[in-house]
């Protein structure tokens, strides 16, 4: 059975501002998925948020990209945003950028992750096992640093010395400011490590779009890698993306997927979509209520049983007592870099700031720049 995996998220209310979807609106999105899985479109479903974000896992065979797939996800998400605006929620819809997409919803707003395999439960994979990680608050790039520790760095992932996975793993790295299209290079661990690690460092411009097992040719990765501000030409919300992450046997195990995730690393997004602050590690259906929008990621992994049905039971992998640390040090990392204020680092450059305001203002400012008029050398006496 050739067995699709997507994951569709959007942010489309929340309850107080941008902070979390309310039940009305959860139960809204569950209870479409499953009128989905008994009238067969879907094999099956799960729905979580994360910040203000509401995410649909699904599993069927249908392929990416399927427009049924799709555009079920889109009505959904309609109906929850109908939910939104007779509560008078916050940003009712804000992540449905066109008024009625056609076919696939990929630049239409929500992101988008899925892959496709063979689903037999034998041979290379006699077992299916998975990870859905969902970010809020961040750019798209905010997995670069740790799918490059977990798929290409032994330090992060043992694995790696293994025969199933000595060989490598080729990435293929998006350009994100190409709005013409999707602009795509393919380059190979370890041996492109470095060209690897040169485009993965701007986590604004390029970001990690799959990755794929050069052993066994399966795609191990994806990830939603686009840009919001690209398809509405204006800020709508920071990026927030997915991925979707196959573990064990021939790819990383686990622990060695979430553990680059431990160093709360900075990413561009927060408040308005326009600082620097670390990602902190979050349970399944966090809200955002500290004191600054810190950007937050979960995690969540099933096993998929031969029918592609998700186990009775799933895995929330940073609800656990030895993430409260890292959720520590993410604080003290944002309280250090909000402590800067608007200087420097601690904001994004104007290029990358989401918020239009912040350049209109600059803008209007270089309108009064005049080059100033040197004085005349005096001549000598």
């Amino acid at each position: 059975m050739k067995l699709t995996i997507s994951v569709i998220k959007a942010d489309i209310g929340s309850v107080g501002g941008h902070t979390k979807p309310s039940a009305r609106m959860m139960a809204a999105v569950e209870g479409e998925v499953a009128k989905a899985i008994d009238n067969g479109l879907l094999i099956d479903g799960f729905v979580r948020h994360t910040g203000d974000d509401i995410a649909i896992i699904m599993t069927h065979t249908r392929g990416e990209g399927s427009s049924e797939v799709h555009q079920f996800a889109w009505k959904t998400f309609l109906a929850a945003t109908a939910v939104a605006k007779t509560s008078g929620l916050y940003g009712a819809g804000q992540d449905l950028l066109v008024d009625a997409p056609s076919g696939n919803v990929r630049g239409a707003g929500p992101a988008v992750a899925e892959l496709s395999f063979d689903h037999s439960l034998s041979g290379a994979r006699p077992a299916e096992s998975f990870m859905v990680f969902a970010a809020d608050k961040c750019g798209p790039g905010a997995y670069n640093l740790p799918l490059y520790l977990a798929f290409a760095d032994p330090m992060y992932c043992a694995g790696l010395m293994l025969p199933p996975m000595i060989k490598g793993f080729r990435f293929h790295i998006i350009d994100m400011d190409n709005t013409a299209g999707d602009s795509v290079i393919e380059l190979d661990a370890p041996a492109d490590g470095y060209h690897i690690a040169a485009l993965l460092r701007d986590n604004e411009r390029f970001g990690i779009d799959r990755i794929v097992s050069k052993t066994y040719g399966e795609v191990a990765v994806a990830v939603s890698a686009q840009r919001l501000h690209s398809i509405a030409g204006k800020y709508t919300g920071k990026d927030d993306p997915v991925a979707v992450v196959r573990n064990q046997g021939i790819f990383a195990a686990p622990e060695e997927i979430i553990s680059p995730f431990a160093k709360a690393h900075f990413v561009g997004g927060d408040a308005r979509g326009s600082h620097v602050m670390p990602l902190m590690p979050v349970p399944l259906n966090t809200p955002v209520t500290g004191m600054y929008c810190l950007p937050i990621v979960s995690c969540v992994g099933f096993s998929i049983d031969r029918d592609g049905k998700f186990s009775e039971s799933y895995t929330d992998f940073f609800d656990n007592l030895a993430w409260d640390e890292v959720r520590q040090r993410a604080q003290r990392k944002a309280i250090e870099m909000r402590s800067q204020g608007w200087s420097g680092a601690a904001m994004l450059p104007y290029s990358e700031l989401e918020y239009g305001g912040f350049r209109d203002t600059v803008s209007g400012l270089l309108k009064r720049f005049r080059l100033r008029e040197e004085p005349k050398p005096q001549a000598a006496e």
